[in-house]
């Protein structure tokens, strides 16, 4: 694949990166990767794929925009508010990088489109916000052979991995998400967001470090999250990683 003038100005301080250069510009170009979720995490997420060149954004979310998103879905506008949130996204890409392709879909996901879904692309990575989606994504993304990015936000502290329980590390069976999470919390035990508030930049944060370990997949370089936990702390500005294992 060969590059536009317009191209090579646009990704030239990744062209610059010896760890991406060219060939890992064109790795770019050519992934598929599903966003689940076009809110807090999946605003900065989508924006920093569609401004690294990912080629085909696929972008699942079946609600509309509300002015209370506002306050953290930064991919999102006033004059958006009412729309479907994949509609919002996928013109705020166009305006971004137009050679970026979007696919939407305005459904919510669910154990009679997942695996439609989720094998369709290279890479998934969750931002949304209810724990039977992350579960069934994390199990069907398992069973699918699909590599997973996910995180998470509470009020002012977030968590970030990265899922590829089907390889080994060093001989070493990967952990799934289960064995980080063995089963969902009884309903209303966590509040949401709507409940608890949250800070919008800690979205940001969060979106935007899934957006690294995402381009780190498909370039293949760096050490990914798998095995381990990050947790990020905001009002201690605090970044901690704990490791964990396949449960035998």
């Amino acid at each position: 694949m060969t590059f536009t003038s317009d191209e090579i100005e646009r990704y030239s301080r990744h062209l610059l990166l010896a760890e991406v250069g060219g060939p890992g510009q064109q790795k770019l170009r050519a992934a598929r990767v599903l966003v689940l979720g076009a809110g807090g995490l999946g605003a900065p997420l989508i924006q920093y794929l569609a401004a690294a060149g990912v080629g085909t954004i696929g972008i699942v979310d079946d609600d509309v925009v509300a002015l209370s998103n506002l306050q953290r879905q930064v991919i999102h506008a006033t004059p958006t508010v009412g729309r479907l949130k994949v509609e919002s996204a996928r013109e705020a890409v166009a305006r971004l990088n137009p050679h970026v392709g979007v696919e939407t879909h305005a459904v919510r996901l669910d154990a009679e489109n997942a695996d439609a879904l989720l094998s369709a692309y290279d890479i998934v990575a969750d931002g949304t916000d209810n724990f039977e989606t992350r579960f069934l994504a994390a199990d069907r993304c398992a069973a699918l052979r699909r590599p997973l990015v996910t995180a998470a936000v509470g009020r002012f502290d977030g968590s970030l991995t990265t899922l590829l329980p089907w390889e080994t590390t060093q001989g070493v069976p990967n952990p799934g998400y289960r064995d980080l999470f063995p089963a969902p919390p009884p309903p209303g035990l966590v509040p949401s967001c709507a409940e608890a508030g949250i800070l919008g930049a800690l979205t940001g944060i969060l979106g935007s470090l899934q957006a690294t370990e995402v381009l780190k997949l498909i370039l293949g370089i760096g050490e990914s999250l798998v095995g381990r936990l990050l947790l990020v702390d905001a009002l201690s500005m605090r970044f901690e990683t704990i490791r964990y294992k396949r449960k035998a």
